[in-house]
């Protein structure tokens, strides 16, 4: 089934992603297109969206698309940058702002009977973020909205399907920017709204089964979420010829190995179970640096794996957990800071010597639909729930080199943790939270006695992508009593701290 698509145009604004969330909230597909990669064919596409960027249009870097394809031919929608490009370069002008327009607004005029505005009254608040401004209108500009300090807030073009904007509807903080764009492509456009989770899973495991016929496919299963909705769309399609191998790298959380491989058997899943910690230590002796501890475990992961993949006869296909985010990041705009940022992401790491091809059912998904998704599937809500766990898992979060002994005691400080916010439920409130172990002692006093031992931080974020995040404000109780049982039952801790640095500019991990 072909879906109304809706093409959103990338000049680089962090925003971008945030615009095919909300599109996608409104049961609409889309999809994000760096701006110098415009695809050839624009038949299937219904509407395009013109993103925001850190660039100013009177700039000599000024990003340039070519339109030609798209205005007046399709109804468009221009945020932000986009707005500032369609004025400047269409006889309108864009100057330096005296003020730099950045933060909360309100609507001031609302121009009447408009279909864009439809539902969205005057004093509405939206979030700007630009230091540029449009003084005059482009050729044939029909004023829409303005706020206090900006006149040409929103605008048409007379004679097309042209509307475009200089604040960003995408953002929480523009309080009826769900509304504008349901208006736009709802109402102007005129799309359905037929992209929902069951007819994704419908037409997946349909895809899916034509792709692979009767082909084997292996998946690592990481006991999270993407790969266990991966898994659960294949075993839908092909059933047993999906080989799932779940590996033990001794770095997971206490008892996981156990209890995510009977979860798993219970979901009907052909898993395997391999226990290779022993080999992950051996692996990791006497590394402390973040990124060769990073690539010893995947060295270690890859041997493993393709030992196991080696014992399935004719296996033709890996599949892997890969989500939009990631791709998106692979062809970003702007070259992009995704390269750099982390060494153990999803995407292309394949040593030569798997010549697989590769499957990836999730990688059309952000990671709130995975979840809905999973749970279109009847799939567990404690595992669709389960926060988000770092590859290389317990390794980054000792900092330092890495011991039996230090990963027994971080197993046992975190299951104290993260069992103390399911009791006190508010394990559903934090996107994320772990236990770090720091490379230093410190003193205390047990009874009459001085001791010399670990210290250990807690972290708990909120987020809806992981993108930006700020620390949890848990009950003074609770981190009080977290304190006393970690350092009661915990042999080798005598001091915990909580880690209260949202990022940015702090990351989630530590390392």
């Amino acid at each position: 089934m072909q879906h109304n698509n809706i093409l959103i145009l990338d000049f680089g604004s962090q925003y971008t992603q945030l615009i095919a969330r909300r599109v996608r909230e409104l049961n609409i597909y889309c999809e994000i297109h760096p701006f110098n990669k415009i695809p050839k064919n624009l038949d299937t596409f219904k509407a395009v969206v013109l993103s925001g960027s850190p660039f100013s249009v009177r700039g000599e870097d000024a990003v340039h698309p070519d339109l030609s394809e798209i205005r007046g031919k399709k109804p468009l929608l221009a945020v932000c940058y986009g707005a500032q490009y369609l004025a400047h370069f269409s006889g309108g002008e864009v100057a330096p702002s005296n003020t730099r327009e950045y933060g909360r607004a309100n609507l001031s005029f609302i121009k009447s009977n408009e279909a864009f505005f439809k539902n969205i009254n005057e004093g509405s608040q939206v979030w700007m973020s630009h230091s540029d401004t449009i003084k005059h209108l482009p050729t044939n500009g029909v004023l829409l909205a303005s706020t206090h300090d900006v006149k040409n807030a929103a605008y048409k073009i007379e004679g097309e399907e042209t509307y475009a904007i200089q604040f960003h509807p995408e953002v929480y903080h523009s309080t009826d920017g769900k509304q504008l764009l349901e208006n736009f492509l709802v109402h102007i456009a005129k799309v359905e709204q037929d992209w929902t989770p069951q007819s994704f899973v419908e037409e997946t495991v349909e895809d899916l089964q034509n792709k692979l016929g009767n082909d084997k496919v292996v998946l690592g299963l990481s006991g999270g979420v993407d790969s266990s909705v991966a898994a659960m769309l294949l075993h839908k399609a092909i059933g047993k010829n999906l080989y799932c191998i779940f590996v033990n790298n001794g770095l997971l959380r206490k008892n996981e190995f156990t209890d995510v491989l009977e979860q798993y058997k219970g979901m009907g899943l052909n898993v395997k179970g391999v226990d290779a910690s022993a080999r992950f230590l051996d692996a990791l002796a006497g590394l402390s640096d973040p990124e060769l501890k990073r690539k010893a475990i995947g060295r270690a992961f890859i041997e493993v794996f393709d030992d196991e993949a080696h014992l399935i006869e004719d296996v033709k296909w890996l599949a892997q957990g890969t989500i939009y985010p990631d791709v998106i990041e692979s062809v970003s705009a702007t070259g992009g800071p995704s390269a750099t940022i982390k060494s153990h992401h999803n995407v292309g790491g394949l040593p030569d010597f798997m010549k697989l091809k590769i499957v990836e059912p999730l990688k059309a998904l952000f990671k709130d639909e995975v979840r809905r998704v999973g749970a279109s599937m009847d799939m567990d809500a404690t595992l669709l729930g389960r926060h988000p766990f770092p590859g290389p898992g317990l390794a980054i979060r000792i900092l330092g080199d890495i011991t039996a002994e230090k990963v027994r005691i971080l197993q046992e400080v975190d299951a104290v943790f993260i069992n103390g916010l399911k009791e006190w439920n508010l394990y559903d409130k934090v996107w994320q939270a772990g236990a770090i172990l720091l490379p230093v002692n410190s003193v205390g006093v047990m009874g009459d006695e001085r001791t010399y031992e670990k210290c250990v931080a807690l972290r708990a974020v909120e987020s809806t992508d992981g993108m930006t995040a700020d620390w949890v404000n848990l009950p003074y109780e609770f981190l009080q009593k977290t304190s006393n049982d970690i350092i009661n039952k915990v042999k080798g801790v005598n001091r915990v701290v909580y880690d209260i640095s949202s990022k940015p500019p702090a990351t989630i991990e530590w390392e």
